[in-house]
């Protein structure tokens, strides 16, 4: 049997993740984010779902229309055989032809509203999407000033460089959570995809688990340089 992706399994990894930042580094940038993630993690099952759902005004709109187009068709032969002298082709092809553009008519109403009720799922699914994207971002600025060879003895400061305190330890924990962060941004889109069927939307779900895939290999670059000299790094 396949192991389902659970929403609360995701919501809890990413509670434990921001509590692991809180307690390694209090107050910092990387915090904020952390909890940013935790609240998509928490709103991401609902919202898709509330996408998901059928809009009932526009359902109805279609029902509405769908009950008019066949009581308009039954309407418009009724009155053909009933009229008198109904006997000639003519008058059957001028039926055929009232009830024809009747379903043209109705019929494209009933799509257009269909489209619509579509269009709007899509839209508010891919400003989720792009959300998470942004947020995948705003993770990998966090970490961009992080080099690795900055703590060497040997690196050279510049007037313009970026205040650096931190210990080859603490940086090896900063970038591992910037990972893991990452991480959970892939996971929060997939929750996504369990609702929302949309294929441009569901590109666009693979798009945001790409793109946090390919910022985490960069950060795992970083921790490869690192390698032995941080030593253990604990949780």
């Amino acid at each position: 049997m396949t192991a389902a992706l659970e929403p609360k399994f995701i919501i809890e990894t990413s509670e434990r993740l921001q509590k692991r930042i809180a307690e390694r580094f209090p107050g910092s940038g990387l915090l904020k984010v952390s909890a940013a993630v935790t609240k998509a993690a928490h709103e991401a099952d609902q919202k898709s779902s509330d996408i998901a759902k059928a809009h009932l005004p526009l359902r109805t709109a279609v029902w509405v229309l769908a009950a008019a187009l066949l009581a308009g068709v039954a309407f418009v032969f009724l009155r053909v055989s009933a009229a008198p002298g109904f006997s000639s082709a003519a008058d059957l092809l001028q039926g055929v032809d009232a009830a024809a553009n009747i379903v043209l008519l109705l019929g494209a109403g009933i799509l257009s509203i269909a489209k619509l009720e579509e269009n709007q799922r899509r839209k508010k699914g891919l400003a989720m999407v792009h959300d998470l994207k942004a947020l995948a971002h705003v993770i990998d600025m966090h970490q961009l000033t992080k080099d690795p060879e900055s703590i060497s003895s040997e690196s050279a400061r510049t007037q313009s460089s970026p205040k650096r305190t931190m210990t080859q330890f603490e940086l090896g924990r900063y970038l591992d959570y910037s990972s893991e962060l990452l991480s959970m941004i892939g996971k929060i889109a997939a929750i996504y995809g369990r609702r929302l069927q949309d294929p441009v939307v569901l590109e666009a779900i693979d798009g945001a688990e790409d793109l946090a895939t390919g910022l985490a290999r960069k950060i795992w670059q970083k921790i490869a340089i690192l390698g032995d000299r941080t030593g253990p790094r604990g949780a």
